[in-house]
């Protein structure tokens, strides 16, 4: 039987594009020559991540495959005007229905809303749809110090800092404040502080993963396109990009660090185990994601999901293949290539 894999996984955030990272999971846990050490994740990644644990506590591999379906499950069954399911059954292509969300009334008239109506204007009533999902966690498991370490970021709004919540920190408030999207959703207080969603500040954060008892592997699960080869045009797409590039630039700032802490290792100007030797791994879909916009990350359609979750245990199923003995050994995403 081949070595057990110690890894680290980096869940990102991006709504309902989470469920990429559902399938990911799945696919993992299936592989059981792999220990999942460590998780840090960001708003739908966070939501991965306390399914992840609290279903593995419960009942190790198929507890925490049973605990995502739970998950995307209810969030697949939300219905909120700011997150509208409003298209469901046989439906085309992904990249079609993208299209067609993008154009259609009811995600312009949304969209519109959300620019010009703070969500503050809803006054008593106000709700967070995400409450009654992120309220039916086990706490008791996601805080435990048995199973992996699990950490969650959000942004704190008045100092515009990063927050990691760990252990006993982590909470419904704190998955909440890790999802807020400030044009959507009344900034979530903890202790005095406001919070608005983690990608601005760490999507997610790498960090935390470098603690020492921690393996030295990071598998991010990466599903916001860090490329796209066209210049955008029209509204829409120009209104996309933004948002990538917002919720990829916390991430490619820790990446630049790591890969800088490389060359330095390589380059013997730093004594070994100084600093960590960090493996990074990712892993995506960028040509599905690029297909894929704003209005689908707001659109928890059941059938979207079960596109994105073929498509991550797709991903994951590569990846496996191709990088699998690569794993406690080496990187495999070229961080001199990325950045040089």
């Amino acid at each position: 039987m081949a070595k057990l894999k110690r890894i680290n996984l980096a869940l990102q955030g991006g709504g309902a594009h989470g469920a990429f990272t559902w399938g990911v999971l799945d696919r993992l846990l299936e592989e059981e020559r792999i220990e999942v050490a460590g998780i840090s994740g960001t708003s739908a990644g966070a939501l991965n991540g306390a399914a992840f644990k609290a279903g593995w506590l419960m009942g190790g591999r198929e507890g925490a495959r049973d605990n995502l379906d739970w998950l995307w499950g209810r969030i697949g069954a939300v219905q909120d005007m700011r997150m509208p399911v409003w298209m469901a059954g046989v439906m085309p292509a992904p990249a079609l229905v993208s299209d067609v969300l993008q154009m259609s009334w009811p995600f312009t008239v949304m969209d519109t809303m959300s620019r010009v109506i703070s969500p503050y204007a809803y006054g008593p009533f106000y709700s967070n749809p995400l409450r009654p999902v992120v309220e039916r966690f086990s706490y008791d498991k996601v805080c435990a110090d048995r199973g992996p370490s699990f950490c969650v970021c959000a942004t704190n709004v008045h100092s515009g800092k990063i927050r990691v919540f760990t252990g006993d920190e982590i909470s419904s408030e704190s998955l909440l404040a890790s999802a807020c999207l400030p044009t959507l959703f009344q900034a979530v207080e903890i202790d005095g502080e406001h919070y608005w969603d983690g990608g601005y500040t760490g999507n997610p954060a790498l960090f935390p993963l470098f603690a020492p008892g921690l393996p030295d592997d990071i598998v991010i699960v990466n599903i916001n396109p860090l490329e796209r080869a066209e210049v955008p045009r029209a509204a829409h797409e120009i209104q996309n990009r933004i948002n990538e590039i917002s919720f990829n630039s916390s991430l490619l700032r820790e990446l630049r660090a790591i890969s800088f802490v490389q060359r330095l290792i390589a380059e013997g100007a730093i004594t070994e185990g100084a600093m960590k030797r960090v493996l990074v791994h990712m892993i995506a879909d960028d040509d599905l994601m690029r297909e894929l916009s704003v209005a689908t990350k707001l659109l928890p359609n059941p059938y979207l999901l079960g596109r994105l979750k073929e498509a991550g245990r797709a991903a994951a199923d590569r990846f496996l293949a191709d990088h699998f003995d690569d794993l406690n050994v080496s990187s495999t995403t070229d961080l001199k290539e990325m950045f040089g």
